[in-house]
């Protein structure tokens, strides 16, 4: 599992039929690099949710038969981040939009 922050919407007319009429989330890692996750738990803009992958996104997503692997598997609304170099602790807390 990883935490990432949900930067926007992913709209396809086109899609194989493995992903039926998933929600698509445009995500940001802590790295700052995207991915594209389906979304099962009504995740919006700007929240940090974890996210699974593999085998386990196509259970998160409640249906084997989906073509994913990458899910959202909830939405974060609180944690403790770990200290930063040189021993500052930094606390993160999801906002609500």
């Amino acid at each position: 599992m990883e935490i990432h922050r949900v930067v926007g919407a992913l709209y396809c007319t086109e899609r194989v039929p493995g992903l039926f009429h998933c929600s698509l989330r445009l995500l940001r890692d802590p790295k700052g690099r995207l991915a594209v996750a389906t979304d099962s738990v009504g995740a919006r803009d700007g929240e940090w949710v974890f996210t699974v992958s593999g085998s386990a996104a196509r259970h998160a997503m409640g249906d084997t038969r989906i073509l994913t692997d990458l899910a959202i598997g909830g939405i974060i609304d609180h944690w403790d981040a770990p200290a930063r170099p040189g021993g500052e602790q930094a606390s993160a807390a999801a906002s609500k939009a």
